[in-house]
């Protein structure tokens, strides 16, 4: 138990690096003050244009990369048969960071890009599926919301069938752990993007384009 606490500790301190709202105040504004409210890539790239969507969304991922990395390093001797398990931890660590950061209010992002972070340090076959569905969703739709609700939930499917199949290596009660985790991610993605969900049922929610003035 103490080194799952370790990990979402070291992922947690990790998802505090804010990067919309790090860049928003370095041009003189806070970007939960316009748009959507919230510190992520969607309201960076609609708020402050696609240089700061894009970093926005390398920052948020790399953070949460690094903390799996830091993780791995920490406790590839003596945990080596449970590092999947344990890296999920310290993604998940980051991704609360990222949502909940304690000197911005708890008011951050959606987690999205942490989460791409996340799948992508710990398997970039379910990273490269999950990338094929939502820029699939991206260029039918234009719903940036639902592409990442979509992918969220094929990346808890895809990764649950993997560890049932054996491909972490590890025993039967850990990928029940790990899937549990999972799960919690995806129901927390879930009931952040609840207003978008609202907007998207009652066919109120923005389409976002990437060429310049195409936002509908």
């Amino acid at each position: 138990m103490l080194e799952r606490v370790i990990c979402v500790a070291i992922g947690y301190l990790f998802g505090l690096f804010q990067t919309s709202y790090l860049y928003g105040r370095a041009n003189h504004m806070d970007i939960r003050e316009h748009g959507s409210g919230n510190a992520g890539t969607t309201n960076a790239l609609r708020t402050m244009g696609k240089k700061a969507g894009a970093l926005t969304l390398l920052g948020d991922c790399l953070k949460c990369v690094l903390a799996i990395w830091v993780v791995r390093i920490l406790y590839r001797g003596d945990h080596a048969d449970i590092l999947p398990l344990l890296s999920m931890y310290a993604g998940a660590g980051c991704i609360l960071g990222h949502n909940f950061p304690i000197y911005l209010n708890f008011r951050g992002g959606k987690g999205v890009a942490a989460s791409v972070g996340l799948v992508l340090a710990l398997d970039w076959r379910v990273f490269v599926i999950c990338a094929v569905v939502f820029f699939t969703l991206y260029f039918t739709t234009h719903y940036v919301s639902l592409c990442s609700i979509s992918a969220y939930l094929v990346a808890l499917i895809v990764m649950s069938i993997f560890g049932w199949l054996g491909y972490y290596g590890m025993e039967t009660a850990r990928v029940w752990e790990m899937d549990g985790v999972l799960a919690c991610l995806t129901a927390l993605a879930i009931f952040r993007h609840r207003q978008n969900i609202r907007r998207l049922l009652n066919g109120n929610e923005n389409k976002i384009f990437l060429k310049k003035g195409k936002k509908a």
